[in-house]
């Protein structure tokens, strides 16, 4: 309001240079037209007070949605979770497409160990091993001829088996296994006649077990014979060795 009413004093002051005529005490001369551009600019006035802050506006229009930022770092590993439950097994899928065949595989080992032999000759002694000389096969010389033995060298389960010519008398061998006969074979002689008998047994045998066949007996069951072509044989043949 000071600012306003000193704006107002010097636009009703006179210029210099003119004649004031004073009609009356205490009464303003009235302003002559056109002197407002000659007087001079009053001193400013102060500053006025800031005034009371208005009231918050309106929220404005929500603006539009902009672009999608740039990806963040990656954020720590964090924990293993707990195993979940094992769900229901699915249906039964289709045969997948046949493999490459595979490289051939080491050979295993073998295990062998088999003999066959015959008689030479007729003369047999009771109750001592059969001594067969003839050898058909004894590759792994398991089977003694010096002894007419079988010497186990691989444990496991053996086949045995013998097929014998019968002349002139009766015979009745057995086969041993370390000195117990666990086979008996009897034929009894037809007068002149040639008879043939045999036998086959199934053995577990260990290292060191010794088979072999004899003649049960007296010399009354002496019977065994061989010539140039009839044969008393005598066969042993490792199945599968024990794998214990």
């Amino acid at each position: 309001m000071l600012l306003l009413h000193a704006v107002l004093l010097l636009l009703v002051l006179p210029s210099h240079g003119q004649d004031i005529t004073t009609e009356k005490p205490g009464v303003l001369p009235a302003l002559p037209k056109g002197v407002c551009s000659g007087w001079m600019a009053g001193i400013p006035g102060h500053p006025g007070h800031n005034g009371i802050p208005g009231r918050d506006g309106r929220d404005g229009t929500p603006g539009e949605k902009g672009e999608k930022g740039d990806a963040g770092l990656a954020g720590p590993k964090g924990d293993t979770g707990e195993t979940g439950v094992t769900g229901v097994e699915g249906p039964r899928g289709f045969p997948g497409a046949q493999g490459r065949k595979g490289e051939p595989g080491e050979s295993a080992y073998v295990y062998r160990s088999a003999f066959s032999v015959g008689l030479e000759t007729r003369v047999t002694v009771p109750s001592v091993p059969i001594r067969f000389t003839k050898i058909f096969y004894n590759q792994q010389n398991h089977y003694d001829d010096t002894t007419g033995k079988f010497h186990c060298n691989i444990p496991g389960l053996y086949y045995f088996s013998y097929h014998i010519t019968v002349y002139l008398k009766d015979v009745k061998v057995s086969l041993y296994m370390n000195d117990k006969a666990v086979l008996f074979t009897f034929d009894q002689y037809q007068d002149k006649d040639l008879d043939q008998a045999s036998g086959s047994v199934l053995l577990y045998l260990k290292t060191g077990d010794q088979v072999w066949l004899q003649v049960y007996g007296t010399g009354e069951h002496n019977g065994l014979y061989a010539d140039n072509v009839n044969d008393s044989t005598f066969t042993g043949f490792l199945l599968y060795h024990d794998t214990n």
